[in-house]
């Protein structure tokens, strides 16, 4: 399993997880009811329910770089391209914009 905490402005905004049933992003509790909340995509607004989908969330694979980008970073990091949450983990701490990805490392 794969998590990562999703933050908006520099404030976390909720989870991201990939596991065998595909992937769940779920906007954290304290965020949700804060009186700055904000959608992080209007493809994924604010709820208190999670979002679930069999393949990456269109809004976090548009975050993975393309091109020449993409490629240094499957050389570099040893990633294939088709791994996107490993992409989005390797590549989107810093992203251009207010989202960042920031990996939770978890034991297994």
């Amino acid at each position: 399993m794969k998590k990562a905490e999703v933050y908006l402005y520099d404030k976390l905004a909720g989870i991201l997880t990939e596991d065998d049933d595909g992937y769940t992003f779920q906007y954290d509790d304290h965020y949700i009811h804060s009186d700055n909340a904000e959608a992080i995509s209007l493809t994924l607004p604010l709820s208190t329910k999670a979002y679930k989908d069999k393949v990456l969330f269109p809004f976090f694979d548009g975050l993975v770089p393309e091109g020449w980008l993409l490629n240094i970073a499957e050389k570099s990091w040893k990633i294939n391209q088709l791994d996107r949450m490993s992409l989005l983990l390797a590549c989107c701490r810093d992203c251009i914009g207010a989202v960042s990805i920031v990996e939770i490392k978890t034991e297994e």
